[in-house]
């Protein structure tokens, strides 16, 4: 069973960005993850594309963030101010010097989960979206196909 990832921005300030939100731009920050790790590249995918924004825009007035529970790995990131797409991604990308390798887990009280979706092996096509909130902030979604973080599975 897949297990939920959730990459919380809680964020004060956060200094916008320019766009950094277009398919290629997702595709690029998860490639190049994958390719530290000897994991092959994603190809992007419309279908997920489309679920991740269909979800998001559900959470236009709240701005909540709450997993989907959808078909897909989920990595959610949301922000008081303009955080970009490529943002968002290399702040999962940044929990990788909590995962510990050798025994397949985080360290002590370090959340990695985010990271280990993205570069999950198995994972091979990716869909994100970013919706501004009604209240201000934007929250952003990035799905996998197939998902990762199964538990005693190496994620590469």
């Amino acid at each position: 069973m897949a297990l939920a990832c959730l990459l919380a921005l809680a964020l004060a300030l956060v200094i916008p960005s320019h766009s950094q939100d277009s398919p290629q731009d997702y595709l690029d920050a998860h490639n190049t993850a994958r390719a530290a790790v000897g994991v092959g590249p994603m190809s992007w995918d419309d279908t997920i594309a489309a679920y991740a924004q269909n979800y998001l825009s559900q959470h236009i007035g709240d701005c909540n963030m709450v997993h989907s529970g959808g078909p897909y790995g989920e990595n959610l990131a949301w922000s008081s101010a303009g955080l970009s797409g490529t943002d968002a991604v290399a702040t999962s990308v940044n929990e990788k010097s909590d995962y510990e390798y050798n025994s397949n887990s985080c360290a002590s009280n370090a959340v990695c989960e985010h990271c280990t979706q993205v570069v999950w092996r198995n994972s091979v096509r990716l869909g994100c979206a970013k919706v501004s909130c009604n209240g201000g902030g934007n929250l952003i979604s990035c799905n996998y196909n197939p998902p990762g973080n199964y538990a005693g599975q190496r994620p590469y």
